[in-house]
């Protein structure tokens, strides 16, 4: 993931009394984002369902992951709001969630967290 995204750390710990609650929400959210997008595999996965919704077993193809891992990783992704799973007959198909794709959309698919930025428009190295 080098050159992926950028990361100070310090930015979200930084904070003063009076904006201690507006920092504590922005770090909170922070931390959610990049334990979520800490793994390489769900960079993957994320960066695969920007550009189409997939279902698990089609995920695990494309990323040659077996599917228990792929449902794992959307897990961790669908619980910091990244993406969304619905169940479609016997499938589950992922899909990128739609407040997430608006704030990349936002920035031309770049997710900024104020201490960190994610760039989705690079290939993985």
């Amino acid at each position: 993931m080098k050159g992926n995204f950028y990361c100070d750390t310090r930015a979200c710990l930084r904070s003063t009394p009076t904006r201690m609650a507006t920092k504590k929400v922005k770090s909170d959210r922070c931390v959610t984002m990049l334990k979520a997008l800490a793994d390489e595999h769900r960079w993957d996965i994320v960066r695969t369902l920007l550009a189409e919704s997939l279902s698990v077993s089609q995920l695990g193809a494309r990323l040659g992951m077996p599917q228990p891992n792929v449902s794992k990783h959307l897990n961790v992704l669908r619980e910091a709001g990244i993406v969304v799973t619905e169940r479609v007959g016997k499938e589950v198909r992922g899909d990128i969630a739609a407040a997430f794709r608006a704030e990349l959309s936002k920035n031309k698919n770049r997710l900024d967290l104020g201490c960190c930025s994610f760039d989705f428009n690079l290939p993985r190295k």
